[in-house]
């Protein structure tokens, strides 16, 4: 339903043209696929059907402990970043290697990612048309960082990131610039998808913890977005560096797909309940899981270092 001028609150006019954009671009991309429309549908299809049929398959019951985490993962993930927190170390429970590990955790992750991503676009969240750049930019920093990480140690990284985690949770615990309301942007959609998604996408590539608060943080500070569309535009560009890691762990074969997709079904499950909370609640709901999940990964961090 349309607005009238006369209900408009400022900047909901330039909330509603960055919808229509970004509807456009998708409406673009969709044209352009015409002969390949039937192949994607298909596709995606058979991914669904693949995982609904690997979970009727599951034998084992730590496997079908599996679900219960990966749904709370997804949920979870989906407001505040930080599914990785329980995916990752029940996955390596099973007794999977660390890289296959790693690699499922993509797979599955992705799911809900996209899920949540879908959600908030459709509520009039995400921007496409504006987020273009910052997409692009994430998926070559992100494919970047998953080549160098095979030639570079990250024993640095041990060391700062839970720094700098826990000064993004005493920054959204206090900073009056965290809420429901837009701010004044500092720089450019175009030169934030230079400067941050290529570094976040990188840093999520090569390393990886926090990676959803780093984009939250900076979508905040430099974009002035309130914390529903950060959490939003943080989504997708989680979903957009998952999907250009996965692409190389799958080359290489390290993807266990008779586990990821089924935790994929329940990502998509906890993906969608919390990404509507969001949508219902705001602030008050992503401000203290913000906090939380960043407390949460820096102590994981500094406990296994």
């Amino acid at each position: 339903m349309r607005m009238s001028p006369h209900s408009m609150m400022p900047g909901d006019a330039d909330a509603i043209r960055g919808v229509e954009l970004g509807e456009g671009t998708l409406r673009r991309v969709w044209s352009f696929a015409r002969p390949y429309r039937l192949t994607i549908i298909l596709f995606l299809a058979a991914i669904l059907a693949a995982a609904l049929l690997s979970l009727l398959a599951w034998r084992k019951e730590g496997d079908r402990r599996l679900f219960p985490v990966a749904l709370a993962a997804g949920f979870v993930d989906s407001i505040a970043g930080g599914g990785g927190l329980l995916a990752l170390p029940a996955l390596l429970a099973t007794g999977m290697p660390p890289v296959q590990a790693l690699a499922t955790n993509k797979l599955q992750g992705s799911f809900g990612t996209l899920t949540a991503s879908y959600n908030y676009w459709r509520r009039g969240e995400i921007d496409v048309g504006r987020l273009r750049i910052p997409i692009l930019m994430t998926f070559v920093g992100s494919v970047s960082g998953t080549l160098v990480v095979q030639r570079i140690s990250s024993t640095l990284l041990d060391q700062v990131v839970p720094a700098l985690l826990i000064g993004f949770a005493l920054y959204f615990l206090f900073s009056p610039r965290i809420g429901d309301e837009d701010a004044h942007h500092r720089i450019s959609h175009g030169l934030f998808g230079l400067l941050i998604g290529f570094s976040i996408g990188f840093y999520d590539g090569f390393f990886g913890p926090g990676t959803g608060s780093f984009f939250a943080a900076a979508f905040v500070l430099l974009l002035g977005y309130n914390l529903r569309r950060a959490t939003a535009g943080t989504k997708i560009l989680n979903f957009t560096s998952n999907i250009a890691s996965l692409m190389f762990f799958a080359m290489a074969g390290q993807v266990v797909w008779q586990i990821g997709l089924p935790m994929g079904i329940a990502q998509i499950v906890g993906a969608w309940i919390g990404s509507h909370l969001v949508i219902r609640h705001g602030a008050r709901l992503i401000r203290p899981l913000l906090v939380v999940v960043s407390l949460a990964i820096s102590l994981r961090l500094l406990l296994v270092e």
